[in-house]
């Protein structure tokens, strides 16, 4: 009986003392616990406005971050990179900043476009299969976000609101914990607009809808705001942050703040946070839109614009300035209505302009109760004014141009991407006519280059030569095409039309293709319909349509009379072509004889005058 009683007494003694620790360990979890602070990642996107894969990524990106499951979970900040190249235009979003910008493909090493870190970190930290934002995954943005963090984050911000020139940011980082960093502790502040939507990309992957992109940090992105090194639990930091709103801000109404928690020795983020947008301004008029036929036969331009009312106040009256290449016009007063949220189509003056290829600026200048918002105010486009037609033959071989395109020659660009430009090389001289059809932004996209209005009334059998380069990429079905026109654009007549391997002069290659030898050159000869036989009133385009494919390449463009000299009966073994003819720049002459003979070439010009004897 002894015996039992000792037993049942260390039972006991072991049950209570496990039972106090199993209470021990359960506060312990509990305090931990309440410790701990929710935790929101930090993505930092790295993005270029020349880069074709960002175009795809991007939009894909942005629909996971907006998911409602990820949402709370992950804050994005969109860097724009050099990476493959800097836009060369003279505004980009990567030029506004890009000393900022390039400091922070620095920090990670980054070395190709369309990559992130999420939290500092590599994000195959958290699981996922790369580093490219395309391998990123609601899974991954979990994982991150289930890392504990001492710190919380809070910030208020204070805008001006008058210009919305100006704010000043409040921050107070607290730790629940005691934390030491492994190098500088830092806090960094970045203005970001939340969306930017431009009517024409400002790079040359075509990208139009931005999100989240980084615009100004403060006080700087190197530095930051210092924080503690050794942080105590409970211990709270405050301070406050003057910010000088840059200029080249689009749109205001999508001005918001991002703050982050960086330990520089390890570049590990600990917290993040996001300020609401500013939102609608007192008064905001928004040019959304300026048509204009991409060529007339006018002597006069008329464009219609739209313009939406972003702000609350009703506007009553707006200037608007037109001003083309450069040149401001009489300004347009228009009066009337315009609700909050709502958009009024308007139809401008008529302003006149010489032929040829024009840039038209519109801006609204002013606005009733002002305008806080200017960054979206103005639109410029391209067009051209037709009337003057010039007299047949006319040829170019793009190599005494200093300019692309060349005199009275004209590019339509409705997308503004890729498109035609002069290349350094050609069929038999150091230039042509180019364009790089992988770089469209879509498959079907349409980019027209324009002989110069053509004045056939002495032609009465017309005709139009040149020599073309083409190398597909895999099996792409790219599309050149020749139209001309009797009426001045209103109908068009296919004279031409070639695609995929059909159109090709050079074996597939993934590669860039650039003809280097004759033998990537063909020569094409179209006779022009009877509608263009001694008409005073002709145009000419050449018409690429993308599959995404390769370089296509036009040179020694000639339209004119029919080629002359070809199979010669009064000598039977000897077929001999010249083209153009007449020609007032150059001409091609091929000789093709069944047996081994000299040949004497004499050329006349046309008064009977010997100019050339070989």
């Amino acid at each position: 009986m002894h015996t039992i009683m000792r037993i049942f007494h260390i039972f006991v003694n072991q049950y209570l003392t496990m039972k106090h620790f199993l209470i021990s360990l359960t506060a312990l979890f509990l305090f931990s616990l309440s410790n701990a602070q929710t935790r929101i990642s930090l993505y930092e996107v790295f993005t270029g406005e020349n880069s074709a894969p960002c175009y795809t990524a991007n939009p894909i990106l942005n629909s996971l971050l907006a998911q409602p499951s990820n949402t709370p979970l992950v804050i994005p900040i969109k860097w724009q990179s050099n990476l493959p190249s800097a836009p060369t235009n003279t505004w980009s979003l990567y030029q506004t900043n890009w000393y900022e910008n390039y400091n922070r493909i620095g920090n990670y090493n980054i070395n190709n476009a369309s990559t992130g870190r999420l939290d500092g970190q590599n994000p195959t930290v958290f699981g996922a299969t790369s580093d490219a934002v395309s391998s990123l995954t609601g899974t991954t943005i979990a994982s991150a976000a289930s890392y504990t963090t001492p710190f919380s984050i809070t910030m208020n911000t204070s805008w001006d609101v008058i210009t919305y020139t100006n704010a000043v940011v409040t921050v107070t980082v607290q730790s629940s914990q005691s934390f030491t960093s492994a190098g500088s502790f830092v806090f960094r502040t970045v203005l970001i607009e939340r969306e930017i939507d431009f009517v024409f990309a400002p790079g040359t992957n075509g990208e139009k809808n931005f999100k989240d992109v980084a615009r100004q940090t403060y006080p700087t992105i190197y530095f930051g705001t210092a924080l503690p090194s050794i942080w105590t639990a409970g211990q709270s930091f405050t301070f406050t942050v003057y910010c000088t709103l840059p200029s080249y801000i689009i749109d205001k109404s999508q001005m918001a703040f991002v703050g982050y928690v960086q330990d520089d020795g390890n570049k590990k983020v600990w917290q993040a946070h996001r300020t609401n947008r500013v939102g609608a301004l007192l008064n905001d008029a928004k040019l959304t839109t300026v048509s204009l036929p991409s060529f007339s036969c006018a002597n006069a331009i008329t464009p219609t614009i739209t313009v939406l009312n972003q702000g609350s106040n009703a506007i009553t009256a707006m200037t608007i300035i037109t001003s083309i290449d450069g040149i401001a016009q009489t300004p347009f007063n228009w009066n009337g209505s315009l609700a909050s949220l709502s958009t009024s189509i308007i139809a401008l003056s008529n302003y006149t302009a010489a032929t040829g290829n024009h840039t038209i600026s519109t801006v609204i200048n002013s606005v009733s109760g002002g305008d806080i918002n200017n960054g979206n105010n103005k639109i410029s486009i391209e067009a051209a004014l037709i009337q003057t037609f010039f007299a047949a033959p006319i040829s170019q071989s793009f190599t005494t141009t200093a300019n692309f395109p060349p005199t009275n020659w004209f590019v339509v660009n409705p997308e503004q991407d890729a498109t035609w430009v002069k290349a350094g090389s050609g069929s038999n001289g150091s230039g042509s006519a180019k364009i790089n059809l992988r770089e469209s932004t879509t498959v079907g996209l349409i980019d027209e280059i324009y002989l110069p209005p053509s004045n056939l009334t002495a032609v009465n059998l017309p005709m139009l030569t040149f020599d073309v380069a083409f190398s597909q990429y895999i099996s792409t079905n790219d599309k050149l095409e020749v139209k001309i026109s009797t009426d001045c654009g209103s109908n068009w007549i296919t004279v031409y039309n070639k695609a995929g391997a059909t159109l090709a002069t050079s074996p597939p290659q993934f590669s860039i293709f650039t003809p280097t030898v004759s033998s990537q050159w063909r020569h094409e000869i179209i006779t022009l319909p009877a509608s263009a036989a001694n008409n005073p009133n002709v145009l000419v385009k050449f018409v690429s349509t993308s599959d995404l494919g390769n370089n296509l390449y036009i040179d020694n463009v000639n339209l004119g009379h029919n080629i002359t000299g070809v199979g010669n009966n009064s000598i039977d073994n000897l077929y001999f072509e010249i083209y153009p003819n007449p020609s007032n720049d150059f001409t091609n002459l091929i000789l093709s004889s069944k047996t081994p003979m000299q040949a004497n070439i004499i050329v006349y010009d046309l008064v009977g005058k010997v100019i050339i004897e070989k």
